[in-house]
């Protein structure tokens, strides 16, 4: 598979997805988010990649935005139409993938490149990283997500002031507001991904992915997020992977899991 913008590599059920638009900062367009859209979908169903890891080319930015020329002569319908089909194609979707997805932002993760790093599972940051929401500069709000990801991430006061003054935090505050897990030197960002994604290869696949939509669930308006880990947790009780994951523990082994 060929895309225009994104380049992907593949390591013992690691995937690693690279926004290749360097000239444009990484800027999401259409072409862009349809492409992602595209390749994350079929990594979500190959048995074989268990890890997805989203970045930007180069050093300067991991997503500096959205590409304003394309929008900036929109009707309030058509702005409507834009922010559904992104939220549809990527930024929900990513959030709702059973494929753990972590982002490595190195450099710039600005409106849609910060919404698109707050869907993915959990953040690492390069220590020149600068992440934030500009859009209100633009006489906008965030559309992909943002309003509503980055109060859950780092409170709503912190989250109000942000996007207000369109702000910029960098990569150690970013740390200290819980936006990033880790901060680490440019060198470092990629040893560091591989090392906590193989720690996930270590376990259960399905499991994991059933963790993934309880923890989801707690941020959905009408699902009770308790009945969801309940139902989940049973579920659970009918895969190989249980049945492994116990029956190594018993025998004081390794499990194999399969996904299944």
């Amino acid at each position: 598979m060929t895309f225009e913008n994104i380049l992907v590599e593949h390591e013992k059920g690691i995937a690693t997805v690279t926004i290749n638009r360097p000239e444009k900062l990484n800027a999401l367009n259409k072409v862009t988010i349809l492409e992602l859209h595209e390749l994350l979908k079929d990594l979500d169903a190959n048995e074989n990649v268990q890890v997805v890891i989203i970045t930007g080319s180069g050093e300067k930015a991991f997503v500096a935005g959205a590409d304003i020329s394309e929008f900036a002569n929109f009707s309030a319908k058509e702005g409507a139409q834009l922010a559904a089909k992104g939220q549809e194609l990527l930024f929900s979707f990513v959030e709702n993938m059973k494929t753990p997805v972590i982002a490595a932002v190195n450099g710039f993760a600005l409106g849609g490149g910060l919404e698109l790093a707050m869907a993915c599972h959990f953040r690492i940051a390069s220590d020149n990283a600068k992440m934030g929401l500009p859009e209100v500069s633009l006489g906008v709000i965030p559309g992909y997500g943002g309003t509503q990801r980055l109060p859950q991430l780092i409170g709503k006061g912190r989250a109000m002031e942000l996007i207000m003054t369109a702000g910029m935090l960098s990569a150690d505050e970013a740390y200290r507001t819980g936006l990033v897990n880790h901060v680490v030197t440019q060198e470092e960002l990629r040893p560091t991904y591989m090392t906590i994604a193989n720690k996930i290869l270590k376990n259960s696949p399905v499991a994991i992915s059933k963790a993934i939509q309880a923890v989801n669930a707690n941020y959905k308006d009408g699902v009770n997020g308790y009945e969801t880990e309940i139902n989940k947790f049973g579920e659970c009780f009918a895969t190989a992977d249980f049945k492994e994951g116990t029956t190594a523990f018993l025998e004081k082994r390794k499990a194999e899991f399969t996904g299944k």
